[in-house]
């Protein structure tokens, strides 16, 4: 059955083929099922690192970072396969730091496994394309997170529907600015 909102459905819940990549990146979250999946991917073989990003959203608990690193070492990932970057407050900034920290290390990431909540996979696949190189190839891995969010029941919950919305809203908002720029807009 369609539904006349399944082309937010479309546009905002999706994931590509996964391919070998150079490395596995995780715009940050204390989201479990990140690390969890990035886990998964890096021991099938598909990526010898995983960076995952992310800083301290309150003052009394570790970085984003700090606690997808505890998940993926609980998973027997060993620690010198787990990058850091525990500065990022937003997925701009996860984008941008991560590009930085790959550049220190020296690694050339031309196929990038990107590991991201399903809902905000549209905004971070969009935000990462942005930032890094325009040759850089990105394999969507997303995942169903704590909330229970999924592209079959979002719209059947006031909850989960805002969830979806506020996450719709912020994809135009991240880039009218972007868009402006990059398309050299007059007035």
């Amino acid at each position: 059955m369609t539904y006349p909102f399944d082309c937010i459905r479309d546009f905002m819940f999706f994931d590509t083929a996964l391919h070998p990549s150079d490395v596995i990146l995780i715009p940050g979250a204390r989201q479990p099922q990140l690390m969890q999946r990035a886990a998964e991917l890096y021991h099938q073989g598909l990526a010898p690192i995983i960076l995952p990003s992310g800083g301290q959203s309150k003052n009394s608990e570790p970085t984003e970072w700090e606690f997808l690193r505890d998940v993926g070492l609980a998973l027997d990932v060993p620690s010198e396969a787990i990058l850091k970057e525990d500065q990022a407050t937003n997925t701009f900034e996860n984008a941008r730091n991560s590009l930085k920290v790959l550049q220190q290390a020296e690694i050339d990431a031309k196929k990038v496994l990107l590991v991201c909540k399903n809902y905000h996979a549209r905004r971070a696949l969009l935000t990462y394309q942005f930032v890094f190189p325009p040759d850089t190839e990105f394999y969507v891995a997303p995942v169903v997170d704590k909330t229970g969010i999924t592209k079959d029941n979002w719209f059947q919950h006031e909850g989960r529907i805002n969830v979806v919305m506020n996450e719709l809203e912020k994809t135009g908002k991240y880039f009218r600015k972007a868009i402006y720029q990059v398309g050299a807009v007059r007035k």
